[in-house]
């Protein structure tokens, strides 16, 4: 019984979001919640102006509640889930994660309301979001911290200490890692369906990680995770009927970074999340390229537009850059099955 509360979680999240976006899209609608698409895109997106953003909403409650309700499905049958919560550690790992992916998605959702308001594509300003997302990330490390985390997992060389010595290191790289990798996804969020389909993709590798790990209570998060971004594809796939705005992409952003602390392991993000990671660094080379020639490295930057002004349509770069993050989980998934 214990192998079917992730499946629970999963069926859990698809049809809570699947359900939840027939009422609350209309009520984004009504409430003219539309997103202004900004004139240095492609022009094309211009026609995707006033489609209702904030869905990310839909995921959000997808996650919680899947989880919430596994939770009580495990209590009926006394499997390994709620036995867990007997463990300090892993509950902190889990509870800690889904509030820096909730506390993400509530500065997500903060930085939507204000350009919702002020119908700009501005929100908060750059120094606001970066202090509140190191905050709430520095938070999370000292729940870590707190809750008993001292090693992290290294592969080749195994656990190493990060409590003493060098191993101090670790804290301050975690928490840019936390950052840069939150925003990174945030990044990828760019086109209909593509953050939702390499985030779900994603959270099943973690899944599949968290199993073979036995961390029973990320390894439902995860499931829960994938399940909701699969309802919340219904919405989303080319064309789009909902954007998940900020609010869905740094909850989704803050979701992985936990899945990969939640299991010990938040290097095989480096791998996972490779996508999310060529998103981010077509920007900052595009950004230095243009500065130090005053030319394009890229046609337009995230990398995804640059393959949409290539000629690429928005399916085919889903499935492609899909693709290659189904490849990435499999590589982080390797040190794993082979004890390395």
């Amino acid at each position: 019984m214990q192998g079917l509360i992730p499946l629970f979680a999963a069926i859990f999240g698809f049809l809570i979001s699947l359900i939840l976006g027939y009422p609350l899209i209309p009520i984004l609608k009504k409430l003219k919640f539309g997103q202004t698409i900004r004139d240095i895109g492609p022009s094309w997106h211009k026609s995707k102006e006033g489609t209702p953003t904030m869905g990310g909403i839909i995921i959000i409650v997808g996650v919680l509640v899947a989880v919430a309700l596994s939770f009580m499905a495990s209590s009926f049958t006394g499997s390994g889930l709620i036995n867990e919560t007997k463990n300090p550690i892993k509950m902190t790992f889990l509870f800690a994660g889904m509030g820096l992916a909730l506390g993400m998605g509530m500065i997500g959702f903060l930085d939507d309301y204000i350009k919702v308001i002020k119908k700009q594509n501005l929100g908060l300003t750059a120094r606001q979001k970066t202090f509140l997302q190191l905050l709430l990330a520095a938070s999370y490390l000292t729940s870590l911290n707190l809750g008993g985390m001292s090693t992290t997992w290294i592969p080749f060389i195994g656990d190493i200490d990060i409590m003493h010595s060098f191993g101090l290191l670790f804290w301050p790289i975690a928490l840019l890692f936390i950052y840069g990798f939150t925003n990174a996804v945030n990044l990828t969020d760019g086109i209909d369906g593509l953050a939702s389909s390499v985030t779900m993709i994603v959270c099943c590798g973690f899944m599949l990680a968290a199993g073979l790990l036995n961390y029973q209570g990320i390894n439902t998060l995860a499931a829960a995770s994938a399940g909701s971004c699969v309802g919340f594809l219904f919405w989303n796939a080319h064309p789009a009927k909902v954007f998940m705005g900020d609010t869905g992409s740094l909850f989704l952003g803050g979701l992985v970074v936990a899945l990969a602390f939640g299991i010990g392991r938040p290097i095989l993000l480096l791998f996972a999340g490779i996508i999310y990671l060529i998103e981010a660094f077509s920007v900052v080379l595009q950004v230095a390229y243009y500065k130090k020639t005053k030319k394009r490295l890229f046609k337009m930057s995230p990398l995804h537009h640059h393959f949409e002004l290539s000629g690429w349509s928005e399916e085919k770069i889903v499935i492609v850059f899909s693709a290659v993050t189904f490849v990435g989980c499999f590589l982080a998934l390797l040190p794993i099955v082979l004890r390395w």
